[in-house]
């Protein structure tokens, strides 16, 4: 490429040098630049390009450039002939139009037909314009000066086609955003140096001298670009605020520019008139007089479509409930919807001439004016100024005040007015504040829920700040005691309304300044601000307590007596929101387990003890896997003849070398839950030692303890019968072990199981007798067949009258009922003496035998105690 343009630049050079006549110099330059061009096109057309456009763009320039250089080369040996000449001007005006094309292809803008049609007018105009000015200046003394008006019309008629051409072509080009852009424009720079140089050819020709030196340079100067710019790197064309504007504007500038300059030709003196020039600037003013009669018909349309537009928007406004209106910038109302009469009351004949400040909020009426104050704003920088969303109260023909939304825009119907589109948003409102009240509120008992009592904890101790000393701020938990038997009993419906209930009894005990929240199920939370007397948040605690119990609830026609557990935390210094309100739950989980319907402070030890249970409830899960417990057997003994008739399986836990009592880690297991594991492990490990036992020919029995959470297990029935299965223990030698309190608790559920185990064959035996609530009741309806008395009755035998009589009548009792006696926790041997006395069936306890391993129990085998 660079040696193609050396080539150029040199036979440009070789022709000026040559000494020859101008116009042969400038077509032999002009000749090498446009080949030159044309071959640069053609060769960068052929490549792989990104853009389309630009490669059709190319092809037509390097045809146009071809052409071109072909007319400069024919116009040397036409200087003779006027046809030649005019065959020559001929093939430079083709390769004009086709540059232009090609321009336009660059451009890559797609013009409906009437923008086409608009550009040539505007194209005409421009070049129509130019001609008259330069009729005025420089054309009229050439005119006068040449004999023949015919040779100098047919002079200028192709520089003044390729003015057309290139006026056309430049709007087209500047307002393109084509990334070949750049090729445009380097046809656009061919179309207006070749129309210069064409015109100055022209004009030389009609003088009959040589042309200017600088207009033989223009054309080969501008190829010369344009054989470069194909291998330019395309990009996008920087967006111009404005340009397109000023394109428009053009046309009409120029236009007055020369009837200025033809009215001052015209006053400088008569002269004969030119038919051309006539024809010319009549043709100016009859497409100016067309273009007024097109623009008018538009702008008719445009107002038309603008009034059925509005019309259609009040249309659909009022379809869909809104209040369409117009008013002034003061508020004045001068048209309103009929929509207006359903929506507020009001008839539309009531507001017309009124102003809408009178029907709306005084509180809001400030916002509105300075609102509608920035939309008549005409200046440019207030961008927002043609619309504004307002956001109001107005006031009903009832008198109620209405939420109301409304969209204010400039109205094209007229100036300085609004139209205004209102919509009544009371509905919407309304829908908001209850999604509002539900998310921060219960839906049972109406109360707010725990989202909204830890925001407003955290609030409160904000507020409170680090400085004031503990007891300004407390949270109580109360927990309803009993509250899940109501749920089996009488339904979670009952459920419900008795939650209502008690959520009334105790909203009715708080000051109206204290927050009571439902926190979850059948617990409820109190925020107190204390004002520094910490015995007014346990004072409300108790009279909680009092206002659950002081009177069963009524549900689903019959009475439920319920209590409360109710814990009391006060805030401390740096306390958060979420350590005070777990204080509190720990607190009530502490009343919860000392029995409840009483209220506990919390204390810091409380909060240890959780601590350590959950601690020792991960151990207890580890030792399950690891297998870190085993079994000890206590025998149970014939009192009469001191055999050993059964074995009591009592687990034992070794943590390491540490040895951990079972009241220590059973009563978090049955808490956790693990207590069914660990229960179906001691199970099936006992089962298959006493089957082991009783393969030897020693009739001896098992005796189990049952927890609450075993017996409920889904599967414990379905279990007790694979472990007898598996070990082969017959289910008569097998004795279940409950405690009375698991009989009053869920009575219901545990009767059922048991009867399910009895049916197995299992025996059945109540452990801890005389210290439950209906033990007497339950040994009716369950086939129990043994009773074991507690340890606290037999420590007092011999010292204690009470206890003797009460051991005495228990197992009389038993005896009367055909049951199995016996008697746990004999220590000393008159203790022994008096139960053999009383006829208690059997014993044990440290005096008859220690719990032992099970090679302990195998020399016991067919041996009598020593008792």
């Amino acid at each position: 490429m660079t040696a193609a343009t050396a080539i150029g630049v040199a036979g440009f050079a070789a022709a000026l040098l040559a000494g020859g006549p101008a116009l042969l110099a400038g077509s032999v330059a002009g000749f090498l630049a446009a080949l030159l061009a044309a071959a640069s096109l053609l060769i960068a057309s052929i490549q792989p390009v990104e853009h389309r456009t630009m490669a059709m763009g190319t092809r037509w320039m390097g045809g146009g450039a071809a052409v071109w250089a072909v007319g400069m080369a024919v116009r040397p040996f036409a200087a003779s002939s006027s046809f030649m000449s005019s065959f020559a001007d001929l093939l430079v005006l083709l390769g004009t139009v086709l540059t232009g094309g090609g321009a336009l292809i660059a451009a890559g803008r797609k013009l409906s037909a009437m923008t086409v049609l608009r550009h040539l007018a505007g194209s005409y105009l421009c070049a129509a314009s130019l001609f008259l000015i330069a009729w005025v200046a420089v054309l009229r003394q050439v005119y006068a000066e040449t004999a023949d008006p015919a040779l100098f019309t047919f002079a200028l008629l192709p520089p003044m086609l390729a003015l057309v051409v290139t006026c056309a072509v430049i709007p087209s080009v500047v307002t393109g955003r084509s990334a070949a852009w750049p090729l445009g424009a380097a046809g656009v720079a061919v179309l207006a140096t070749t129309t210069v140089a064409g015109m100055a050819s022209a004009m030389a020709r009609l003088d009959g001298g040589p042309p200017p030196t600088w207009s033989l340079t223009l054309a080969p100067l501008a190829f010369l670009l344009l054989a470069a710019i194909p291998w330019m790197r395309p990009r996008e064309m920087p967006a111009v605020p404005l340009v397109g504007t000023l394109i428009s504007l053009v046309p009409p500038a120029l236009v007055a520019v020369a009837t200025c300059t033809m009215l001052v030709h015209l006053a400088s003196g008569p002269g004969q008139p030119v038919t051309g020039v006539v024809v010319v600037a009549a043709s100016v003013v009859l497409l100016l007089l067309l273009r007024v009669f097109v623009l008018s018909g538009a702008n008719i349309r445009l107002r038309t479509l603008v009034s059925l537009g509005d019309k259609q928007l009040r249309d659909l406004a009022e379809s869909t409930g809104d209040v369409v209106l117009i008013c002034d910038y003061d508020g004045k109302v001068h048209e309103i919807g009929a929509g207006v009469e359903a929506t507020y009351g009001y008839g539309p004949d009531e507001l017309v001439g009124g102003s809408i400040f009178d029907y709306i909020h005084p509180e809001d009426v400030p916002q509105i004016k300075s609102s509608l104050l920035a939309m008549g704003l005409d200046d440019d920088e207030n961008a927002e100024s043609g619309a504004c969303m307002i956001v109001c109260r107005v006031r009903g023909a009832d008198g109620t005040w209405r939420p109301t939304e409304s969209v204010a825009t400039r109205h094209a119907g007229g100036e300085d007015q609004l139209l205004v589109t209102a919509r009544d948003v009371s509905d919407e409102e309304a829908l908001r504040n209850q999604v509002a009240h539900l998310t921060f509120h219960d839906g049972v008992t109406g109360l707010p829920n725990r989202s909204y009592f830890e925001e407003r904890t955290r609030e409160v101790l904000t507020g409170h700040g680090s400085g004031h000393s503990t007891g300004h701020v407390a949270v109580i938990f109360l927990d309803l005691d009993g509250f899940t038997s109501v749920n089996d009993s009488v339904g979670h419906a009952s459920g419900d309304y008795l939650l209502g209930q008690a959520a009334r009894r105790l909203r009715g005990a708080v000051r109206p300044d204290d927050t009571l929240a439902r926190w979850g199920g059948d617990e409820f939370a109190v925020l107190v601000e204390t004002g520094g007397e910490a015995q007014h948040a346990v004072d409300l605690a108790e009279r909680l307590v009092r206002t659950v119990s002081q009177e069963p609830f009524r549900v689903a026609d019959r009475d439920v007596a319920l209590t409360a557990s109710v814990g009391v935390a006060f805030a401390e210094d740096e306390l958060p929101a979420g350590d005070l309100i777990r204080n509190a739950d720990v607190a009530m989980a502490r009343a919860k387990e000392l029995g409840g319907r009483r209220v506990e402070v919390f204390a810091a030890q409380m909060h240890a003890d959780v601590v350590r249970r959950l601690e020792l409830a991960a151990d207890l899960q580890r030792a399950l896997i690891e297998q870190q417990f085993a079994i000890e057997y206590q025998p149970v003994v014939d009192l009469a003849t001191s055999r050993v008739t059964a074995v009591e399986a009592l687990v034992r836990w070794w943590r390491g070398s540490v040895f951990v009592p079972p009241d220590q880690f059973l009563g978090p297991a049955e808490d956790t839950g693990l207590i069914v594991p660990l229960g179906e492990w001691i199970l099936r490990e006992s089962c298959r030692e006493v089957a082991a036992w009783r393969a030897s020919s020693w009739d001896i029995g098992l005796s189990l303890n049952l927890s609450a959470r075993q017996i409920t297990a889904p599967r414990f029935v379905e279990t007790v019968e694979e472990a007898l299965a598996e070990s082969g223990l017959p289910a008569s030698a097998l004795t279940l072990e409950v405690i009375e309190e698991m009989l009053v608790e869920d009575a219901e559920e545990t009767i059922k199981r048991l009867s399910e185990l009895r049916a197995l064959g299992v025996r059945l035996a109540i452990d801890d007798f005389g210290t439950g609530y209906a033990s007497l009741a339950f040994l009716r309806q369950l086939p129990v067949d043994m009773i074991k008395i507690d340890p606290s009755f037999v420590s007092g035998l011999g010292r204690d009258d009470t206890l003797t009589l009460l051991t005495r009548t228990i197992v009389r009792l038993g005896h009367d009922l055909g049951l199995v006696v016996v008697a746990e926790g004999i220590e000393r041997p008159e203790q022994l003496e008096l139960l053999r006395e009383m006829g208690c069936t059997r014993g044990q306890g440290f005096l008859v035998a220690r719990p032992m391993a099970a090679r302990g129990v195998d020399s016991l085998m067919q041996t009598s105690l020593t008792v």
